[in-house]
């Protein structure tokens, strides 16, 4: 009889070190091949790799970085971690800056970084180095997990994405699958969009099971070990994990076969679920391990009497082991993501708690009745006393410090019990706190929860829809002005809120486009404030009053209204800049009238307060304002970084009215001015829901913008009939100039409409103009919209002329150049050598505000004029002719030693102006350092 030869070892030592090969990811990994080839002929893109924790994101990363590499294409690689979201840009620098080839300028980078108020200097300076690298061969720029990413790297990367997604740009990144914030939603929602390709990693196969066991083990899997495997479920985290912990005790190879000779392993504590347990706040961790405790699904509230807490007082606990996918959802029950996972937390655990645990889960608490439940419908007398004085602590910061305040709010909110009769006055105390910290889909979700328990009294009613009703106007006028409505019609309810709520009202129908609705509401709204004294709606009254004044064609009124309203906001001690939306008004109505300065002041304060104070919605509110003031004064790419700074997020409540008729406004128009069809098509499209909007405002601009898109593709026909139901409305809702955003657009409508033979429209457009210039005698910049109106449609030189003088104390630099430029092009029709300099202001006006279309414009007519060479922009300083004088300016403060914030106090302007002035002197002058600028102004201003 022959006896086989068996031998027996142990697992050897060190494999755990070892890097295993990748298995089961060959289509994954060959179609990431197929975007690095392409990148080496020259075509960038975005990959996004999207899969659950433990998957194997940053292995494919890695592979993909090794194989890039192997190509000789340059790598940057980077990785959010979840401590690291309040280091600005972090990620992303880490990438370009660190590694064997960094970015050149490393310093300056990480200098724009740390300085405040340099946020688009550094994406402005970022997206440069990029470039240039990129002159020099395909880069790949690789980010893992996006869901840690703070705002300003999400901002950057899709900026940054986008605008050289025509150079050899390859950007991978990963994040995981499922719950993500909603900045990272939004960022991902703008990648699709894009373009992004797109692999989501799953469980991998029973093969590849197989292959990672052999390969972690030393030796093919035997069936007890295969069996042991499988219970990774294809995560091969998990199971790299769950091997390595056993191997060296447990596993042993026989003739060549790994196998469990004792059985079954008990569980053991993963490494990987220890860190992400560790990333847990305390309440979190405890509520985690308790769920391991009672083992299989759980309910809140079995928890919740477990901790000895109240259910809602588990919510924000509750709320981080999902993020961390750690627990799961599972109908009314919570589970743990992966059985592995629960056990791996359950091990650490001593036996004593496990046990006791697992007692309690099973029957009441000792001393309690089976029937006694946590869940009772009065909050605990200790509970209501800590939750007034959580609302007292919120209610005291709420001027200064909206975050800490929301958070207060909710902490109160988690110790109120459902039914509680303080509960719903709780919730319209919390709902603009969330609003203001940029928490708006938080804050509906809240309220409208409250609203559909029911059993509302009329009063808790009508506060609800009264802070409901502010909330939705950044982002649906007309559910700002349903929810006011509602409020005010609710019977038995108090004057004092009834007031409120038709104040709210009111200025919901006149943001709408409403204006004789507002105007019958907000009369029956005084009576009620007066009759009860209520400054705070007396204030918000006047200024719906000076918007009625607008309409009107009053702007001496509306001025005076909105002036009034202001000092009626300082008496109560509310900051203008933080009251909205009623403080924008003042802003935009500057801005409408031609006294731009004012709107920049306006906007520029209103940024500054909010940011200093954490108020992400008025920040964003202040940002899309100010826009709207930046196109008309000419700073093009200005405006766009604004624009792109408060773009809506995906998860906000509504369509989003406010940035409707602001920064998507703006950013059709930035596309039109300097020739970029595709962001001005995609804009259109937004403009086609715009005109189906239920509010009169947006579907007007929608139309304007229609009719701008339609004359840019050369076809005036199509714009006037996109215009003609605006200019035919009823009087009452017609906006006051018939379908025009801005006075200056009444020369654009009057080209327009006689170019497609329209000239009753043409007309219909000058006698509005005049109308309101003769109305307004004050305001010179009406007189030059209505002169250069009238000086197209008569095809008449003298008013042209005239108006290019008006617009010469005007700081509408888009607006006097345009004036300009049709007075050269009547000229030119005669008088060739009359119309060149005409063409040269224009030119240079068009060439300072970065409006690439019309300085292509305006050179063919200088061809056609008999110039052969390029005209240089207007020289104002002898020493620096690169730059303009505020440019010089700055140049010269900073080479004094100031810094950008303090140049900024010094000149009276914001930082982020300065920093904008400063970009473009070191550009112009071709400097890349303050050393460099400091040489240069000493050289020239002091002949050093």
């Amino acid at each position: 009889m022959s006896v086989n030869r068996v031998t027996t070892r142990t697992v050897p030592e060190g494999l755990d070190r070892a890097r295993t090969p990748l298995r089961g990811r060959d289509a994954e990994l060959a179609s990431i091949e197929e975007r690095l080839d392409a990148l080496g002929r020259g075509e960038g893109g975005i990959v996004r790799l999207e899969g659950p924790a433990g998957i194997g994101r940053s292995r494919m990363l890695a592979e993909a970085a090794a194989a890039a590499r192997g190509r000789g294409t340059r790598v940057y690689e980077g990785a959010a971690d979840p401590d690291g979201q309040f280091v600005p840009l972090g990620p992303l620098l880490e990438a370009v800056l660190s590694g064997e080839e960094p970015l050149s300028g490393a310093q300056r980078l990480r200098d724009l970084a740390t300085a405040p108020g340099q946020r688009f200097w550094l994406l402005q300076e970022l997206g440069d180095r990029l470039r240039e690298a990129a002159r020099n061969g395909p880069l790949l720029v690789v980010l893992d997990d996006l869901q840690w990413c703070d705002d300003l790297t999400l901002l950057t990367f899709h900026t940054l994405a986008a605008g050289l997604s025509s150079h050899p740009i390859l950007w991978l990144v990963a994040v995981r699958a499922g719950s993500v914030p909603s900045a990272v939603r939004t960022t991902l929602d703008r990648i699709r969009r894009a373009g992004a390709h797109e692999l989501a990693l799953g469980p991998l196969g029973d093969r590849a099971v197989a292959r990672i066991t052999e390969d972690v083990l030393g030796a093919p899997p035997g069936p007890d070990v295969l069996r042991l495997a499988h219970r990774a479920e294809g995560v091969p985290q998990l199971l790299v994990e769950l091997l390595g912990s056993l191997r060296e005790e447990v596993v042993t190879i026989d003739d060549g076969t790994a196998g469990l000779p004792a059985g079954p392993p008990a569980p053991r504590e993963l490494p990987s679920v220890a860190r992400r347990l560790d990333q847990l706040s305390d309440e979190a961790r405890e509520l985690v391990r308790t769920a391991a405790a009672v083992g299989g699904t759980v309910t809140v509230a079995l928890l919740a009497e477990l901790l000895g807490r109240s259910s809602a007082a588990l919510i924000t606990a509750v709320r981080e082991a999902l993020d961390a996918d750690l627990l799961a959802e599972s109908g009314d029950h919570l589970a743990f993501r992966h059985d592995l996972i629960r056990e791996a937390v359950e091990a650490g655990l001593p036996l004593p708690v496990r046990r006791a645990l697992g007692r309690q889960a099973a029957g009441p608490p000792p001393g309690r009745a089976q029937g006694d439940t946590a869940e009772a419908g009065t909050t605990a007398p200790g509970g209501t006393a800590e939750a007034d004085r959580l609302r007292a602590e919120a209610a005291e910061l709420a001027a200064t410090a909206p975050g800490p305040a929301a958070e207060r709010s909710l902490k109160a909110l988690e110790l109120t019990a459902p039914h509680a009769p303080e509960r719903p006055r709780i919730v319209a105390e919390t709902i603009p706190l969330l609003w203001q910290t940029g928490r708006a889909a938080q804050a509906r979700e809240l309220g409208a929860a409250a609203l559909a328990a029911g059993g509302l009294g009329p009063e808790d009613e009508a506060f609800l829809r009264l802070a409901l009703a502010r909330l939705a106007v950044q982002f649906d006028f007309s559910e700002a002005v349903r929810q006011a409505r509602a409020g005010a019609e609710l019977p038995g309810t108090s004057l004092a809120v009834r007031g409120r709520l038709l104040a709210m009202l009111a200025v919901g129908l006149s943001m709408s486009g409403e204006h004789a609705a507002a105007e019958r509401v907000a009369a029956q709204a005084w009576e009620t404030a007066a009759r009860v004294g209520d400054r705070t709606a007396e204030a918000t009254l006047t200024t719906v009053r000076s918007a009625v004044g607008f309409h009107r064609m009053d702007l001496a009124e509306a001025f005076r209204q909105a002036e009034r309203s202001a000092a009626l906001a300082d008496a109560l001690g509310v900051s203008t800049s933080l009251w909205l939306p009623e403080g924008l008004w003042h802003a935009l109505l500057a801005n409408t009238t031609g006294r731009t300065a004012e709107a920049l002041a306006l906007a520029d304060e209103g940024i500054r307060i909010a940011g200093e104070q954490g108020r992400t919605a008025a920040t964003r509110m202040w940002l899309m304002t100010r826009t709207r003031v930046l196109l008309e004064t000419g700073r093009l790419s200005d405006a766009r970084a604004d624009a792109e700074a408060a773009s809506p997020a995906a998860g906000d409540p509504g369509p989003g009215n406010l940035a409707d008729v602001t920064l998507r406004y703006v950013m059709l128009r930035v596309a039109l001015h300097t020739g970029d069809r595709r962001t001005a098509e995609a804009y259109a499209a937004e403009a086609r829901r715009m005109r189906s909007d239920a509010a009169p405002v947006v579907r007007h601009f929608g139309t304007w913008m229609l009719a701008l898109m339609a004359d840019f593709e050369g076809r005036p026909d199509r714009a006037m009939a996109e215009l003609d139901a605006v200019m035919t409305s009823p009087a009452a809702d017609r906006p006051a100039y018939a379908g025009l955003i801005d006075p200056a657009d009444a020369p654009a409508l009057v080209r327009m409409a006689l170019r497609a033979g329209r000239h009753d429209r043409a007309a219909q457009a000058v006698a509005l103009a005049e109308r309101r210039a003769v109305l307004n005698p004050g305001l010179p910049f009406l007189a030059a919209t209505a002169s250069h109106a009238r000086g197209l449609l008569d095809n008449d030189l003298g008013p042209l002329v005239r108006a290019v003088r008006l617009y010469e104390d005007c700081p509408r630099v888009l607006a006097r150049a345009s004036a300009l430029e049709d007075a050269g092009r009547k000229l030119a029709a005669t008088r060739k050598p009359e119309a060149v300099p005409y063409f040269e202001k224009a030119l240079a006006l068009y060439a300072r505000a970065g409006a690439e279309r019309d300085v292509a414009r305006v050179r063919r007519r200088l061809r056609a004029a008999g110039v052969r060479r390029r005209p240089s922009p207007a020289r104002l300083d002898g020493a620096w002719p690169e730059l303009t004088p505020a440019e010089t300016r700055v140049a010269r403060l900073v080479a004094r030693g100031l810094t950008n914030r303090q140049a900024a106090e010094h000149l009276s302007l914001s930082p982020h102006t300065v920093g904008t002035q400063l970009r473009r002197a070191f550009t112009k002058l071709d400097v890349s350092s303050r050393a460099e600028l400091t040489r240069l102004v000493r050289h020239r201003d002091d002949g050093e």
